[in-house]
């Protein structure tokens, strides 16, 4: 199990080769200097209901803000890889605060901004940061703390009672994702499981393509399309493969530290539309209640 000593270790050493970046985001956190406070470098924000998508520098999830280090090439940045979605940790922030900081020269792309300016402004953006965390302790009634290993255990969640897709609920294993359900025995490996009572199922696909699947997630999340495909030929499904059952779906990726994880991306309904090569599933609820189970 990684430990968080070494997940700030890990994401710092994964933007060591890009200099600007580097030097903006260790000296907030090294100005900051709070272990309590969660960030994220590299998290790709479905952000606006899907109309837009960031890949930000770093984000503080529980301040609901991110900032972006803004280099001579950005204006040239028409598109993200999609190539590396499959790789990055898809955050909903609908509501989030966007913070910018310019560290090319203005007149000259191709350069670097004085560097004195760069501290000046970063140092400010550190100041709102701590405002926005004392803002956010007050509210609550109690200090911020970053738990980095609950995280990832399905009992955190099993607490709370529910599941919420803007909370970014992330777990390690079939086995962990299905323990919210009420799952009790051991290593589970198969990508679908039915939840017999319910007359539901949790699904575990990857939403790209991949070996003989080509799985497609819509910007928004609201709909699923997924077909076989074999030697770059479509193939009919099977009969009797789509049923009319409400699936919730747990999506495989790889975290921005090559860690595999599944995220709740919502509860499904398969659309009948008798299509024999494309199955396709509409988002009817972006959170469950788990004392249902």
């Amino acid at each position: 199990m990684l430990s968080k000593d070494e997940y700030l270790l890990r994401s710092i050493s994964k933007i060591n080769h890009k200099k600007w970046e580097l030097f903006v985001i260790t000296r907030v956190l090294h100005l900051l200097n709070d272990l309590d406070l969660e960030f994220v470098c590299q998290q790709y924000v479905n952000a606006s209901n899907g109309r837009h998508h960031y890949l930000t520098d770093l984000c503080f999830p529980s301040l609901q803000i991110y900032y972006e280090i803004d280099e001579g090439q950005h204006a040239s940045k028409i598109h993200l890889d999609e190539d590396k979605l499959r790789q990055r940790e898809i955050l909903e922030a609908t509501d989030w605060s966007e913070y910018r900081i310019r560290v090319y020269d203005k007149d000259d792309p191709s350069k670097g901004r004085d560097i004195n300016e760069v501290i000046q402004e970063v140092d400010k953006f550190v100041a709102t940061v701590r405002n926005l965390k004392a803002a956010q302790e007050k509210k609550l009634g109690k200090p911020l703390t970053w738990n980095f290993e609950s995280k990832f255990d399905p009992q955190k969640y099993i607490d709370e009672g529910s599941i919420e897709v803007k909370n970014n609920v992330v777990l390690r294993s079939h086995r962990d994702v299905l323990k919210l359900f009420g799952y009790k025995k051991g290593h589970y490996q198969r990508a679908v499981w039915t939840h017999k009572k319910m007359n539901q199922m949790v699904w575990f696909p990857k939403l790209y393509k991949n070996n003989d699947w080509d799985n497609f997630l819509s910007p928004d999340g609201n709909e699923i399309k997924s077909s076989h495909v074999v030697r770059g030929k479509l193939v009919k499904h099977r009969s009797g493969t789509v049923r009319d059952i409400e699936t919730i779906v747990f999506a495989h990726y790889k975290n921005i530290l090559g860690q595999v994880v599944y995220k709740f991306m919502g509860l499904y309904k398969p659309i009948i539309n008798h299509d024999e090569y494309i199955h396709s599933y509409k988002r009817i609820e972006t959170k469950i209640d788990l004392k249902d189970y």
